[in-house]
Protein backbone atom coordinates (compact mmCIF):
# COMPACT_ATOMS: atom_id res chain seq x y z
CA UNK A 1 0.00 0.00 0.00
CA UNK A 2 1.27 3.58 -0.92
CA UNK A 3 0.24 6.72 1.23
CA UNK A 4 0.13 10.40 -0.06
CA UNK A 5 1.23 12.16 3.20
CA UNK A 6 -0.47 15.43 3.39
CA UNK A 7 2.33 17.60 3.11
CA UNK A 8 2.74 15.98 -0.35
CA UNK A 9 -0.96 16.53 -1.95
CA UNK A 10 -0.46 19.76 -3.12
CA UNK A 11 1.83 17.93 -6.24
CA UNK A 12 -1.79 16.20 -7.53
CA UNK A 13 -3.67 19.98 -7.69
CA UNK A 14 -1.80 20.44 -11.41
CA UNK A 15 -3.18 17.99 -14.34
CA UNK A 16 -0.82 15.52 -15.05
CA UNK A 17 -1.74 16.18 -19.10
CA UNK A 18 -3.58 18.52 -20.67
CA UNK A 19 -6.88 20.24 -19.80
CA UNK A 20 -9.92 19.94 -22.08
CA UNK A 21 -13.39 21.98 -20.89
CA UNK A 22 -14.65 18.34 -21.60
CA UNK A 23 -14.13 15.01 -23.71
CA UNK A 24 -15.79 16.24 -26.78
CA UNK A 25 -12.79 18.49 -27.83
CA UNK A 26 -10.62 15.62 -27.13
CA UNK A 27 -12.40 13.17 -29.17
CA UNK A 28 -9.96 13.60 -32.41
CA UNK A 29 -7.09 12.68 -30.49
CA UNK A 30 -8.51 9.48 -29.79
CA UNK A 31 -9.27 8.12 -32.91
CA UNK A 32 -7.29 4.84 -33.20
CA UNK A 33 -5.69 4.96 -29.75
CA UNK A 34 -6.41 2.89 -26.85
CA UNK A 35 -8.33 4.45 -24.41
CA UNK A 36 -8.33 4.23 -20.51
CA UNK A 37 -10.66 6.65 -18.25
CA UNK A 38 -10.20 7.20 -14.50
CA UNK A 39 -13.50 8.61 -13.01
CA UNK A 40 -17.22 8.39 -13.46
CA UNK A 41 -18.16 11.13 -15.42
CA UNK A 42 -15.39 10.82 -17.90
CA UNK A 43 -16.65 7.12 -18.39
CA UNK A 44 -19.95 8.58 -18.80
CA UNK A 45 -18.79 10.93 -21.27
CA UNK A 46 -16.67 8.54 -23.37
CA UNK A 47 -19.74 5.50 -23.49
CA UNK A 48 -22.30 8.58 -24.65
CA UNK A 49 -20.02 9.34 -27.20
CA UNK A 50 -19.57 5.90 -28.17
CA UNK A 51 -16.12 5.37 -27.43
CA UNK A 52 -15.49 2.06 -24.75
CA UNK A 53 -12.22 2.47 -22.88
CA UNK A 54 -9.93 -0.45 -22.60
CA UNK A 55 -9.61 -0.17 -18.97
CA UNK A 56 -12.39 1.87 -16.77
CA UNK A 57 -11.92 2.65 -13.34
CA UNK A 58 -14.77 4.67 -11.01
CA UNK A 59 -15.73 4.29 -7.72
CA UNK A 60 -19.73 5.22 -8.34
CA UNK A 61 -19.05 8.99 -7.04
CA UNK A 62 -18.27 12.51 -8.84
CA UNK A 63 -16.66 14.56 -6.01
CA UNK A 64 -17.65 12.22 -3.56
CA UNK A 65 -21.05 12.61 -4.42
CA UNK A 66 -23.15 9.30 -5.71
CA UNK A 67 -23.36 9.63 -9.39
CA UNK A 68 -25.56 8.29 -12.02
CA UNK A 69 -24.05 4.49 -12.65
CA UNK A 70 -22.30 3.66 -15.80
CA UNK A 71 -24.80 2.41 -18.43
CA UNK A 72 -24.52 -1.10 -19.05
CA UNK A 73 -21.80 -2.17 -21.81
CA UNK A 74 -19.95 -5.16 -22.41
CA UNK A 75 -16.84 -5.51 -20.58
CA UNK A 76 -15.08 -7.56 -17.69
CA UNK A 77 -15.69 -5.79 -14.23
CA UNK A 78 -13.29 -6.27 -11.15
CA UNK A 79 -13.39 -4.48 -7.97
CA UNK A 80 -11.24 -3.04 -5.66
CA UNK A 81 -11.17 -0.97 -2.31
CA UNK A 82 -9.12 1.93 -1.85
CA UNK A 83 -9.02 4.64 0.60
CA UNK A 84 -8.76 8.37 -0.27
CA UNK A 85 -4.88 9.54 -0.49
CA UNK A 86 -3.81 5.69 -0.93
CA UNK A 87 -2.93 3.51 -3.79
CA UNK A 88 -3.78 -0.56 -2.19
CA UNK A 89 -1.71 -3.28 -3.44
CA UNK A 90 -5.72 -4.49 -4.40
CA UNK A 91 -6.36 -1.68 -6.69
CA UNK A 92 -2.73 -2.23 -8.58
CA UNK A 93 -3.56 -5.80 -8.55
CA UNK A 94 -7.33 -5.21 -10.35
CA UNK A 95 -5.21 -2.50 -12.79
CA UNK A 96 -3.04 -5.52 -13.97
CA UNK A 97 -5.87 -8.11 -14.12
CA UNK A 98 -8.06 -5.93 -16.00
CA UNK A 99 -5.57 -4.93 -18.65
CA UNK A 100 -4.93 -8.51 -19.60
CA UNK A 101 -8.54 -8.69 -20.83
CA UNK A 102 -10.23 -5.56 -22.07
CA UNK A 103 -12.46 -4.07 -22.13
CA UNK A 104 -12.62 -3.95 -18.51
CA UNK A 105 -14.17 -1.87 -15.45
CA UNK A 106 -12.99 -1.36 -11.91
CA UNK A 107 -15.38 -0.24 -9.37
CA UNK A 108 -13.70 1.16 -6.60
CA UNK A 109 -14.64 1.17 -3.14
CA UNK A 110 -13.61 4.11 -1.92
CA UNK A 111 -11.63 6.84 -3.97
CA UNK A 112 -10.64 6.44 -7.31
CA UNK A 113 -8.79 9.12 -8.08
CA UNK A 114 -4.72 8.05 -7.30
CA UNK A 115 -5.71 5.36 -9.99
CA UNK A 116 -3.99 7.35 -12.22
CA UNK A 117 -0.63 6.59 -11.51
CA UNK A 118 -0.24 3.07 -11.55
CA UNK A 119 -2.29 3.36 -14.67
CA UNK A 120 -0.19 5.04 -16.50
CA UNK A 121 3.08 2.89 -15.29
CA UNK A 122 1.26 -0.33 -16.52
CA UNK A 123 -0.94 0.52 -19.52
CA UNK A 124 0.62 0.22 -23.42
CA UNK A 125 2.28 3.05 -24.32
CA UNK A 126 1.11 5.19 -27.31
CA UNK A 127 -2.42 4.88 -25.39
CA UNK A 128 -4.45 7.47 -23.91
CA UNK A 129 -5.45 8.68 -20.62
CA UNK A 130 -8.35 10.57 -19.62
CA UNK A 131 -9.71 11.52 -16.13
CA UNK A 132 -11.50 13.97 -14.78
CA UNK A 133 -10.19 17.34 -12.92
CA UNK A 134 -12.72 18.52 -10.85
CA UNK A 135 -14.33 21.43 -11.51
CA UNK A 136 -12.34 22.19 -14.63
CA UNK A 137 -12.71 19.39 -17.46
CA UNK A 138 -10.94 16.67 -18.27
CA UNK A 139 -6.81 15.66 -18.32
CA UNK A 140 -5.59 13.50 -21.18
CA UNK A 141 -2.35 11.77 -20.98
CA UNK A 142 -0.50 10.39 -23.76
CA UNK A 143 0.84 7.18 -22.44
CA UNK A 144 4.49 7.46 -23.49
CA UNK A 145 8.27 7.09 -21.40
CA UNK A 146 7.79 10.72 -20.30
CA UNK A 147 4.50 9.60 -18.92
CA UNK A 148 5.77 6.67 -17.56
CA UNK A 149 8.57 8.92 -15.71
CA UNK A 150 6.51 11.45 -14.27
CA UNK A 151 4.55 9.15 -12.62
CA UNK A 152 7.72 6.89 -11.18
CA UNK A 153 8.43 10.69 -9.71
CA UNK A 154 5.09 11.51 -8.31
CA UNK A 155 4.85 7.98 -6.92
CA UNK A 156 7.87 8.19 -5.20
CA UNK A 157 6.72 10.86 -3.16
CA UNK A 158 4.45 8.29 -1.11
CA UNK A 159 5.29 6.48 1.95
CA UNK A 160 5.34 2.03 0.95
CA UNK A 161 3.47 0.99 4.42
Amino acid sequence: MFRLPEQERHLLKKPFGILYPDVKEALPLLTGKKVYAVGDVVTQRLLHYGIIPALAVIDQRSMRVPCESIPEYRTHRFSARNPAGIITDELIDSIEQALRVEPSLIIVEGEEDLAVIPLVLRAAEGGILLYGQPREGIVLREITPEAKREAEILLSHFIRE
